[in-house]
């Protein structure tokens, strides 16, 4: 990616919240990935006008344009599987946060139908460029897992627009498949109290080689965003995480990866690996709401 671009491929972001803030800024600095990307505007269905110069473009603009052929998707997670499906159609290349739907099927679906147009659908995975992650897969490299438990704590999301906890909260499955491998659903539950706005899912997986996981999402006002870990291995144990750092970047990362699949610099072997996990994940996070809502 050092050498200067032959063309540079024009871009628009959906979505103008946190993420997609952060997309803009890093398409209008001086990065290496982003000599290969051209800001073309943003799409939001708030009447914004210009943002720091960027221009607020229509979604139909943006679908029938030729000068845009790529969209970052940065919108709530409920609206990602039908702008997937626009812009695939629409022949662009897509760039979309995590998680890309709230179903398995409809990510299979998307692939597929990326596959046929011949199209990247890339889904942002920061999580796994933080310092935290590369600290963790450092630690379990080579080590015999006994048991372990990951709870995360926050403030209350609104399911409407962000899904069920289990797929709001992937990225932490996420860590854990990719840290121990795929997993199986042992049981899961949910206890809610809507009028407090608190919520705890509680999961309970297993490794390849029958190693219990516990995942706790724990969401309600004056929760902290924080996350406790603790994996315990035959060799000894990791309690909680040491201070490894500041993550910088993380979303320029994803955009150096997202760009690199554009110019083909990704092999087979690795794309089918990654889809395969996102799968996995997206399949997890299906039996977990089913099993919580079976419950109910």
């Amino acid at each position: 990616m050092n050498a200067e671009p032959e063309r540079k491929f024009g871009v628009v972001v959906v979505g103008v919240g946190r993420a997609g803030s952060v997309r803009i800024r890093d398409l209008r600095n001086p990065h290496p990935s982003s000599a290969f990307l051209n800001l073309i505007g943003f799409v939001s269905r708030r009447e914004l006008g210009n943002i720091d110069e960027v221009r607020q473009i229509s979604l139909e603009d943006a679908l029938s344009s030729e000068e845009v052929e790529v969209a970052f998707i940065c919108s709530e997670s409920s609206s990602h599987e039908d702008y997937i499906r626009q812009f695939l159609n629409a022949g662009k290349h897509v760039l979309v946060e995590y998680p890309m739907t709230l179903s398995w099927a409809a990510a299979r679906d998307l692939w597929k139908l990326a596959e046929q147009k011949g199209k990247v659908l890339h889904e942002e995975h920061v999580e796994l460029l933080m310092e935290e992650f590369a600290f963790l897969k450092k630690e379990v490299v080579g080590k015999d897992l006994l048991k372990g438990s990951l709870l995360f704590t926050a403030s209350p999301l609104e399911e409407e627009r962000f899904g069920f906890p289990a797929f709001s909260g992937i990225s932490r499955l996420t860590w854990l498949v990719s840290l121990f491998g795929e997993l199986s659903l042992v049981s899961a539950t949910l206890e809610e109290r809507k009028e407090d706005q608190y919520m705890k899912m509680t999961v309970c997986l297993e490794t390849e080689n029958k190693r219990p996981l516990t995942w706790i999402e724990e969401k309600g006002p004056g929760l902290k965003r924080n996350r406790h870990l603790s994996f315990h291995f035959k060799s000894g144990s990791l309690e909680n995480m040491p201070n490894v750092g500041v993550n910088k970047n993380i979303f320029l990362k994803d955009q150096n990866i997202f760009v690199q699949k554009l110019l083909g610099q990704f092999s087979e072997e690795e794309l089918a690996a990654e889809q395969k996990r996102i799968l996995h994940c997206l399949w997890l996070a299906e039996e977990i709401q089913k099993h919580c809502s079976s419950k109910k």
